[in-house]
């Protein structure tokens, strides 16, 4: 069958066969596929959607696009973490050393921004010298000597999913179950883990604005992963409004930073440590979630997971004075204080139009071919149910092109919302979710 006729298929509401499925990521990935018939077709599953029989089969054609690394001669548990994209959201940049402070082994393929979130490859990239394009074997050494590495998808690891992650932001593709869970779960597979901890983000900032939602992505990821023996758990967490105070690369580093040395934003510490701890759980470290945390708490406290941090930074040719001087990180040329125009309590973060200014400030794309700006980017000096004075500073933005401030000043005016009530505290973790519930 041609491929015209599959998209027309797909578009008209089939499903593909298995064997269709295959044959399509294949001549994608060799060249044969134009990237406009892929869009199509995108398109096409982003109206009509996948049933779970389509999900596991592109999720497994994605993983057979490359290898799958083989860590059995690696002592330890090898868990990974994963979120499905957030606002600020800089928790692999904390909870991975500190899981990997604890004992656990943390093999990490990560991403870059996509749509209004961030990435944590571009954050990494912000630290001057760090490089995630590894080789086979220096990934290898690197997870074996320090316990920990985080790479991106080189062309021998799904180099399928590379190819369709870097589509999918341009086509307005990006927030579509199926294609989310089976990108997800490709690479975490293809790492050579035992399990997975997944963060499924919830609200205004993610891309499931809804529950339900996230309930049916994070039942998708449970699913394949268990189909495909590996332990999978996932947490529905909050993204009404972005983690920490920071959304932009060099600046979220510096949070992160702050975070492992026992200070930063509560939320972020909150959020870094349960993840942690559930990884810790699944590695069969502690048997009990209120141990795990407590010892994580230790290891921040007595230096141990910035001591890690650090030497993750050094193995991948990072400089690793940045985590005792984070001043050291890429700064932005240009800067612009927004203050409130009136008093009251801070209602509401429409938090992806936040993620948006800090794309259009230089922290993300708008083009699969565009750079990032590190030092780009935003602070916001409030949360949410804060009291606000007027005139008091609200956010700082930071840029490279001076141009775009005022428009990305407008934006964050509107999306900053202040009113007469108090708002309750946030809850971050909403459900937990394993395979058979």
């Amino acid at each position: 069958m041609r491929l015209y006729d599959l998209i027309m298929k797909k578009r008209n509401g089939g499903s593909l066969r298995t064997e269709e499925i295959h044959r399509i990521i294949a001549d994608y990935t060799s060249g044969t596929l134009p990237d406009y018939q892929m869009a199509a077709l995108l398109m096409a599953i982003y109206f009509r959607g996948m049933n779970g029989r389509e999900t596991l089969d592109l999720t497994q054609a994605l993983l057979n696009s490359g290898e799958v690394l083989d860590l059995s001669g690696i002592p330890g548990s090898k868990i990974d973490k994963h979120s499905t994209g957030g606002v600020g959201d800089k928790i692999s940049l904390v909870a991975a050393p500190l899981a990997a402070a604890a004992g656990i082994v943390v093999p990490m393929l990560s991403g870059r921004a996509l749509g209004h979130t961030g990435g944590t490859l571009d954050k990494l990239e912000a630290i001057p010298g760090f490089r995630t394009a590894l080789r086979r074997d220096e990934f290898l050494a690197g997870v074996e000597a320090v316990g920990i590495a985080i790479m991106g998808q080189a062309d021998y690891i799904t180099p399928a999913d590379g190819m369709l992650y870097a589509l999918r932001d341009v086509t307005a593709t990006v927030d579509c179950i199926p294609l989310i869970a089976a990108s997800i779960m490709s690479k975490k597979l293809a790492e050579g883990i035992d399990g997975l901890v997944l963060d499924v983000k919830v609200g205004s900032g993610a891309f499931m604005k809804g529950i339900e939602e996230a309930r049916e992505l994070g039942r998708t990821m449970v699913t394949i992963g268990s189909s495909l023996g590996r332990k999978v758990l996932a947490l529905m967490t909050e993204m009404d409004e972005p983690l920490g105070h920071a959304v932009g690369n060099a600046l979220e580093v510096r949070e992160a930073v702050a975070v492992l040395s026992g200070h930063g934003p509560a939320d972020v510490r909150a959020l870094s440590i349960r993840i942690a701890g559930e990884m810790l759980l699944m590695g069969g470290i502690f048997s009990t979630l209120s141990d795990a945390e407590a010892r994580l708490a230790d290891l921040i406290a007595n230096g141990a997971a910035l001591m890690k941090f650090r030497e993750l930074i050094v193995r991948q040719g990072g400089d690793p004075a940045i985590a005792d001087t984070p001043e050291r990180l890429p700064a932005a040329r240009f800067h612009r204080t927004i203050s409130a125009s009136r008093a009251g309590f801070l209602e509401r973060i429409v938090t992806d139009e936040i993620g948006m200014a800090a794309s259009l400030l230089g922290a993300g794309r708008e083009r699969k071919e565009d750079s990032v700006r590190p030092g780009a980017g935003l602070l916001l000096h409030k949360k949410r149910g804060a009291a606000v004075g007027e005139g008091e500073t609200l956010a700082t933005l930071f840029t490279d092109d001076e141009r775009c401030l005022p428009a990305v000043e407008q934006r964050v005016r509107r999306a900053i919302q202040i009113g007469e009530k108090r708002i309750d505290n946030r809850r971050l973790i909403l459900e937990r979710m394993v395979a058979g519930e």
